[in-house]
């Protein structure tokens, strides 16, 4: 398949998993102008009549599939489906059949099969596939679910019971078996009226189905009614807190916690689930408290110890207090790493259960180098890890393939900075030399998930499942193990603290070090690092050309919309900043109210954090350090909510000038105002994670924009405010040196040949 092809159908199928029908059937119809005797452009064309219900249109394409491809048992499952819809049910018996007789170990197409002689009022014949459907995949839920409708439409509800306690064995939070299991409780009553007992086992299900829907509000009702009845758990009190946490109800969950753990005083869970909500709504202290009465209470359990080690401030006030949190950091860390015994199983479990939980990110955030502090942790975690795996822990010699196998991990392969930032790697990896298998350790998935699944010879999706995962890295026998962003999943730092691959690195997706004794690599880019940078790393330094990334320049939309529809004046000088708020720093915060004094017309652009009291915290901090100048935080300041793409991307062609973060600068979002031509002010800071846009402007050779102090900061950003045709000289020199940022090749061939390197 040659290159075009290849992106056409990549941006097919992410279109096609995005909904996007009418536009996937474009880009399909592109790739049969250019190929027309393809099967599987012919097969994606049909699927996507199926999905706009144009069954006549859909038959004749996966036909016309069949005609090139005969043996493919997916297009005769499609086939079946279609004929089925129109009501032609022998027809697409006859199709499922030629699926099933192709490929009898696909267990979709016994639960198709079932459904359509359930239709026909078949009951033998439905139950027949269904049970066939499940021998072949007991992991596949569609079966269990249709056996079990089923079996309550035939009166045999205590086995449908049974049924569906062995599927949520395999998948417990599963939406659909949830409320199955429920409508099955209520449905084996033996009274008119449901006990309160049975009520409340089955509104235990039917929250737990409407939670992991995130139908918050119907999850609540449901678990109210749990409360009130006596199968009320710790899951259903942390379930409950949740709901209430991602609708903003905090003092409902404050309470609620505090119930829960009178019900449940020795819950280390319900601690730790309280902790969080506090730290996530910036009561760090409360948070402390909370925790220290769990340890008082519970004879310090390891995983309360280090979640009460590792809290810390998600916005600080005063810089004062970032190096209060940070010295109580370092010592506690140092107490715990000499007080964790690793003698017993359980001791060991504890450990490892707890290094589980969480992991250090908002320590990155303070400004600090954090060398030190991440080699402590990290040889803590390479030993609880070395002490549940030991046969995980040695060198590994590398058997020799004909193709270098590349495995990349990572919980954010999807549509995250992470994931949009290294498809290109996946993407363009030569395919004589090297195989790339990808693991997927997030629970989300979407249409960036399916370009990785795409160009990858082999692809996992195992969430919240540190023992699968592991156990497939090692059968695959991968060469050299890149690990994307160490530091922001608990499980991807477990695996890297053990031995899985001959070699093994860490890209920069989370910009430090990752401190691990297991980690040989750290792989990051020439126009990212200082000239010492090798001192900031504990992994041997490896840098790529330029930004070290093939990526795609965004497409930007059409300006559909003005600033009066984001709420702003048509006359102000737009300064957006649009860092995440952790990023901002409070000694910096008078910077804003310097401009402002000089630029009259000055409005500042921030975006929402995800929980609102940490957004106002943040207008607060604000808000003093304008009042510090005697100038009005709410004439100069303006905190949007969180953007969809479109949206955020609309507020930058809007903007005037985009104001970077200092010691956490954007990577994504200052390549996102590149693509928009918007003049970025920035600081160029000690470690790599505050010199980042620096780098990206220095690539660009538009440099004027990057500050050495905070002093020439204000000046530059001042001067861009009240000279507008200085603001256009630096967005033309944008506008025609961006180029040189997309579809970089020669970082591509770095890195290949520093794979190759490595193994000799």
């Amino acid at each position: 398949m040659n290159h075009l092809l290849k992106q056409l159908y990549g941006e097919a199928l992410a279109l096609y998993q995005a909904g996007y029908f009418p536009e996937a059937a474009t880009t399909y119809q592109q790739i049969l102008e250019i190929e027309p005797t393809d099967a599987e452009a012919w097969w994606g064309l049909g699927k996507i009549y199926c999905c706009q219900a144009d069954w006549q249109q859909a038959l004749t394409a996966l036909n016309q599939a069949l005609n090139l491809n005969p043996n493919h048992t997916m297009i005769y499952v499609d086939l079946g489906w279609a004929w089925q819809q129109l009501g032609d049910f022998s027809q697409g018996i006859l199709a499922y059949q030629t699926a099933i007789a192709l490929n009898p170990d696909h267990s979709q197409v016994y639960c198709q099969l079932g459904d359509l002689y359930l239709e026909l009022g078949d009951y033998q014949s439905a139950e027949q596939y269904y049970r066939q459907g499940i021998l072949i995949d007991p992991n596949d839920i569609s079966n269990y679910l249709g056996l079990g409708n089923l079996l309550i439409a035939q009166n045999e509800v205590a086995a449908a019971l049974t049924l569906y306690q062995t599927a949520l064995e395999g998948q417990p939070h599963h939406p659909d078996l949830l409320y199955q299991y429920g409508l099955a409780i209520a449905a084996n009553s033996t009274s008119d009226l449901l006990s309160l007992s049975v009520m409340g086992k089955a509104a235990f299900y039917f929250g737990s189905a409407a939670y992991y829907q995130q139908d918050y509000q119907t999850a609540i009702d449901y678990y109210q009614t749990v409360l009130n009845s006596t199968n009320k758990t710790v899951e259903v009190y942390l379930n409950l807190a949740d709901c209430y946490q991602q609708l903003d109800q905090f003092s409902e969950v404050i309470d609620l916690y505090q119930t829960a753990l009178e019900d449940y005083p020795d819950s280390v869970d319900l601690y730790l689930g309280f902790i969080l909500l506090l730290q996530n709504i910036g009561k760090t202290e409360a948070a402390i408290q909370i925790a220290e009465q769990g340890l008082q209470r519970l004879s310090n359990p390891i995983r309360l110890k280090l979640a009460h080690q590792r809290l810390l401030p998600i916005l600080y006030h005063t810089e004062t207090e970032i190096k209060y949190y940070r010295q109580r950091f370092q010592n506690l860390l140092e107490n715990l790493i000499q007080n964790c015994p690793l003698e017993t199983t359980e001791q060991q479990q504890q450990a490892l259960q707890a290094i589980a939980d969480n992991t250090n990110f908002y320590l990155q955030y303070q400004g600090y180098n954090d060398l030190t502090l991440q080699q402590q942790y990290g040889e803590f975690v390479s030993k609880v890890m070395a002490a549940n795996y030991p046969e995980y822990t040695q060198k590994i010699t590398r058997r020799k393939t004909d193709k270098i196998k590349i495995g990349y991990i990572s919980a954010f392969l999807q549509w995250h900075t992470v994931g949009i930032v290294f498809l290109g790697w996946i993407k363009q990896h030569n395919s004589d030399l090297f195989e790339i298998y990808c693991y997927h350790l997030g629970q989300d998935t979407d249409e960036i998930t399916d370009l990785f699944h795409y160009y990858s010879n082999q692809f996992y999706h195992n969430p919240n499942d540190l023992e699968s995962t592991l156990q497939q890295i090692i059968a695959d026998k991968i060469d050299i193990l890149v690990f994307l962003d160490i530091g922001m999943s608990p499980q991807t730092t477990q695996l890297a603290g053990l031995r899985l691959a001959p070699i093994q690195c860490a890209a920069w997706g989370h910009p430090v070090t990752t401190g691990l004794p297991t980690i040989d690599y750290f792989i990051s880019a020439e126009y990212l690092e200082p000239i010492d940078s090798k001192d900031h790393y504990t992994e041997q330094l490896t840098t790529l050309p330029n930004l070290g990334i093939f990526y795609q320049k965004p497409t930007l939309p059409i300006l559909l919309k003005n600033r009066s529809e984001f709420g702003l004046q048509e006359n102000s000088i737009i300064y957006l900043s649009s860092q995440s708020l952790f990023k901002y720093l409070p000694q910096y915060d008078q910077i804003f109210g310097a401009i402002a004094q000089q630029v009259e017309n000055a409005k500042f652009i921030f975006l929402s954090h995800w929980n609102s009291e940490i957004t106002q915290q943040f207008k607060h901090r604000l808000n003093r350090a304008f009042s510090q100048l005697e100038l009005d935080f709410k004439n100069h300041c303006v905190i949007l909510p969180r953007l969809s793409k479109p949206d955020y991307l609309q507020l930058h062609l809007l903007a005037d000038i985009a104001l970077d973060t200092f010691q956490f600068t954007g990577f994504l979002t200052s390549l996102d105002a590149i693509a928009c031509n918007l003049p970025i002010v920035t600081h160029e800071g000690e470690f790599m994670r505050s010199r980042q846009t620096a780098g990206i402007l220095k690539r660009i050779n538009v440099t004027a924009t990057i500050a050495k102090n905070p002093s020439e900061y204000i000046k530059i950003a001042v001067k861009l405010g009240l000279d507008s045709n200085l603001r256009k000289s630096i967005s033309d020199k944008i506008k025609t040196h961006q180029s040189i940022l997309y579809q970089d090749n020669q970082c591509i061939q770095s890195l290949e040949q520093f794979y190759l390197s490595t193994l000799e």
